[in-house]
C-alpha cells in the first residue's frame, strides 16, 4: 500500500477553519447552543447562552452542562491547529474540572488554549467564567487525535 499524499497548507487551513461550523452542527453541541466567539490557532472562546432548562433550579447551570461546554472548548482548541495528516479520529482521554464558582443566570464563557501538542495527545487548559468574567471552573484536558 502506498503512502498517502500530504495535505497542502491550504487544505490544512480549510479543515481547521471548518471546525466552528462543524461542532455546532452536531446533535448534542447544537442542542446545547454553544457559539464560537473566537477561533484562533491554539486559542478558542465558546459561549453558552443562558437557558433555564440547562440549570438545576432555573438559576445556576448544572455542573454537567459546564463540563460539556469546557470539554467542547478544549476539543476545539486541539483541532484549531491540528495537522490533519496525523488523523481525524478523536476523543477526550481525560479531563479534570475544578468548580470554583457558580454561573447565575448568565452566559457561560469558556476560554481554551493548547498547552502542548504531542504525537497523538494534545493537552489543553480551559477556564469557564460567567459573562462578567467571574471564574466558574478551571479544567485540564487530554485530547487524542489519530
Amino acid at each position: 500500500m502506498g503512502e498517502r499524499a500530504k495535505l497542502s497548507d491550504e487544505e490544512q487551513q480549510r479543515r481547521r477553519r471548518a471546525i466552528p461550523e462543524i461542532f455546532p452542527a452536531t446533535p448534542f453541541i447544537g442542542w446545547l447552543g454553544l457559539v464560537f466567539d473566537r477561533y484562533e490557532p491554539d486559542e478558542v472562546v465558546v459561549r453558552l447562552p443562558f437557558r433555564p432548562e440547562l440549570t438545576n433550579d432555573g438559576t445556576y447551570y448544572h455542573g454537567g452542562v459546564i463540563a460539556s461546554a469546557i470539554d467542547t472548548a478544549g476539543a476545539a482548541a486541539a483541532w484549531s491547529n491540528h495537522d490533519f495528516d496525523k488523523g481525524t479520529r478523536a476523543s477526550t482521554v481525560a479531563m479534570t474540572v475544578q468548580y470554583v464558582g457558580a454561573c447565575k443566570q448568565s452566559d457561560l464563557v469558556c476560554t481554551a488554549r493548547t498547552v502542548k501538542r504531542g504525537r497523538e495527545l494534545i493537552f489543553t487548559e480551559i477556564t469557564a467564567t460567567d459573562a462578567g468574567g467571574a471564574v466558574v471552573a478551571h479544567a485540564l484536558q487530554t485530547y487524542r487525535i489519530v
